[in-house]
C-alpha cells in the first residue's frame, strides 16, 4: 500500500505571487528528495480557490498563513488544529517566519506628509489607496481597517498585486498593502506604516495538507518545519523578484546551501516552457472550439427552422456570453475541480454564441427561390440542407467559428488562475 501511495504523485499548489511559489517549489523538491513523486500546481489563483482546491483533493499541500486560516477559512475559529483535524487537514508546525500584512508609502511622500502609522493615514481623507482584490473583500483585510481605524471607502481602488506595487512607485497611489516580506520594501524605498491598534492578527506561514499523507511525505515536510527565516524569505523573494532567477532555482539554491538537499531544481529552458505552454493553449482551444462547433451548428439549424424555439436558443447562449469569465471559472471549480476540465467547459459555453449566431444567419440570408429550385427537384429535407443550405451559409458559419476561436484564445489565459495551464 504505501508503494502504490508513492506512485501516485503528489500535488502541491501555490497562489499567485512569488513568496508563494518560490514555498511551493521548496516543498515539491524536499519530497522529491525523500523520493515522494510531486508536482507543482503553480499560481493557482488565491485563498479561496486553493482552499477549495484541497478540500476536493485537487491539490495535496500548499503554503499558507495562520492569520489567513483562521480568519477567512475558518470564520475566526480559534482551535486551529482541532478545527482542521474535523476537516481531515494540518498546517505542521510552521516555516519559521511570519509575513504579515501591512500598508506600506513611498518614503519621501510619507515624511512629506508625517504619516508614521495607519492612525495617521486614516486622518489622511483625500489620498488614493491601492489594494489587492484579495486584501478588499478578505475580513481580516481592509474591512478589518475599515473597523479599527475608521478608513473611508471614497479614494480605495482594488488592482493586482504587482499593477499596485507599480501604481505606488510612479505616483498613481499613496499606499498599498504589502506583505512583511516583501522585496520591493528595500528595492522600492518603501516604508512599512506601524499598526499602532494591532488591527492585523500573526500570519506564521505553514504548509497546509491533507492529513492522510503517505509517511514518507510526512516526514519531508516535517524537515521544512523552522528551516526559512524570514531574512531568508526576503532574499529569495528578492532573487525571484528583482534578480529574475527562477523560482525554482531559487529553491533548489536554498535546500543545498540550508538542508544539503540535492535537488532538481534547474527549470526548463525558454523554448521548452513556451512549447510546454503552447501546446496547452493549444489543447483548451481546440477541445472546446470542437465541442461547440458540434452542438452550435445543429442549435444553429434548429433555431432557424423554428422560430419560437430559435429566440430561446439565442437568448440564453446571449446570457451565457454576458457572464464574466473569473466568475465562471469559479463557479466551475466545486462540479468539476481545478485542471483542464473546467476551463474547457468555461470556453466551450463562450463559443456558443458566435457559431449560432453565423449558423442561424447563414440560413437565414439564402434566398427563397434556390429553396424551391431544391423542392421541385424532389430532394428531400436532409438532402436540401446538407446539399444547399449548408454549404451556402458556410462563409456565415466559419465567420462565427473564427469569432469563437478569437474569444477562446484570448479567454483561456485565464485558465491558468485554476491550473489549467496555457500562456495565462
Amino acid at each position: 500500500m504505501i508503494g502504490l501511495a508513492l506512485a501516485i504523485a503528489l500535488q502541491v499548489g501555490s497562489k499567485q505571487f512569488t513568496e508563494s511559489v518560490i514555498l511551493a517549489e521548496i516543498t515539491v523538491q524536499a519530497l522529491r528528495s525523500a523520493g515522494v513523486e510531486a508536482n507543482h500546481r503553480r499560481e493557482l489563483g488565491g485563498t479561496r480557490v486553493l482552499w477549495e482546491a484541497l478540500r476536493a483533493r485537487q491539490i495535496d499541500v500548499y503554503p499558507e498563513y495562520t492569520g489567513t486560516i483562521v480568519e477567512e477559512l475558518l470564520g475566526g475559529e480559534r482551535d486551529l488544529a482541532g478545527a482542521l483535524d474535523r476537516l481531515g487537514m494540518r498546517a505542521g508546525g510552521g516555516l519559521g517566519f511570519e509575513d504579515t500584512y501591512a500598508i506600506g508609502m513611498r518614503r519621501g511622500e510619507s515624511e512629506r506628509l508625517g504619516i508614521r502609522s495607519l492612525s495617521d493615514l486614516a486622518r489622511q481623507r483625500n489620498l488614493e489607496i491601492g489594494l489587492t482584490n484579495e486584501f478588499v473583500r478578505r475580513r481580516d483585510g481592509w474591512p478589518r481597517l475599515r473597523e479599527v481605524y475608521g478608513f473611508s471607502d471614497a479614494h480605495v481602488r482594488g488592482m493586482q498585486h504587482e499593477l499596485a506595487y507599480r501604481a505606488l512607485r510612479t505616483g498613481g497611489i499613496a499606499a498599498t498593502d504589502l506583505y512583511s516580506t516583501d522585496a520591493e520594501i528595500q528595492a522600492g524605498d518603501l516604508i512599512v506604516l506601524e499598526d499602532d491598534r494591532r488591527a492585523f492578527p500573526r500570519y506564521d506561514a505553514v504548509l497546509l495538507h491533507r492529513a492522510d499523507l503517505p509517511d514518507a511525505a510526512a516526514r519531508a515536510l516535517a524537515r521544512l518545519e523552522g528551516a526559512i527565516s524570514a531574512r531568508e524569505m526576503i532574499a529569495m523573494n528578492a532573487r525571484a523578484l528583482i534578480e529574475r532567477v527562477p523560482e525554482a532555482q531559487v529553491a533548489s539554491d536554498f535546500l543545498r546551501a540550508k538542508l544539503g538537499v540535492a535537488s532538481s531544481g534547474a527549470s526548463r529552458g525558454a523554448l521548452r516552457r513556451v512549447a510546454g505552454r503552447t501546446a496547452e493553449h493549444l489543447f483548451l482551444v481546440a477541445v472546446s472550439l470542437a465541442a461547440a462547433i458540434a452542438l452550435a451548428i445543429p442549435l444553429g439549424v434548429l433555431a432557424w427552422r423554428h422560430a419560437r424555439a430559435g429566440q430561446a436558443i439565442l437568448a440564453a447562449a446571449g446570457v451565457i456570453q454576458t457572464i464574466p469569465s473569473l466568475a465562471l471559472l469559479v463557479f466551475m471549480i466545486p462540479l468539476l475541480g481545478i485542471g483542464a476540465g473546467p476551463a474547457i467547459v468555461a470556453l466551450f459555453l463562450y463559443s456558443l454564441l458566435p457559431i449560432l449566431r453565423g449558423t442561424h444567419a447563414g440560413l437565414a440570408g439564402i434566398a427563397p427561390e434556390l429553396r424551391e429550385s431544391a423542392e421541385a427537384l424532389g430532394l428531400p429535407r436532409s438532402e436540401v440542407l446538407r446539399r444547399i443550405e449548408l454549404p451556402l451559409a458556410a462563409p456565415s458559419i466559419l465567420s462565427g467559428i473564427k469569432t469563437a476561436a478569437v474569444i477562446d484564445v484570448g479567454t483561456a489565459t485565464l485558465g491558468a488562475l485554476i491550473g489549467a495551464g496555457g500562456y495565462g
